[in-house]
């Protein structure tokens, strides 16, 4: 005879949302990621603050539209904070950097 295995409880919708934040991005660190996308779309292109600021404009009115505007200043202030400061490079080696510091948010 084989031995019975206790049922699994059911996850709650609250134990659901709890595996959704531990487990998924923040919005700061899927603004990051969205806006790296969109800057290797011209990797090898020299990255320009007018750039920059353009793919994050994109990438935050696509991620955060939705959300509450306390979140979104949020999300956007910690984004803003992680990015990495200007460089004499291409866009593609600063959507690397990007991705780099999403992993920290």
């Amino acid at each position: 005879m084989s031995e019975a295995r206790p049922k699994q409880p059911r996850p709650t919708p609250i134990d659901e949302a709890l595996e959704r934040l531990l487990t998924e991005p923040s919005y700061a660190a899927q603004t990051l990621i969205v806006t790296a996308r969109l800057l290797e779309m011209d990797a090898a292109e020299p990255l320009t603050p007018l750039a920059r600021k353009h793919a994050l404009t994109i990438a935050s009115d696509a991620i955060l539209a939705k959300l509450p505007d306390v979140v979104r200043r949020d999300s956007i202030d910690r984004a803003l904070v992680a990015m990495p400061d200007l460089d004499t490079i291409t866009r593609g080696e600063y959507a690397l950097r990007l991705r780099d510091a999403a992993k920290s948010l």
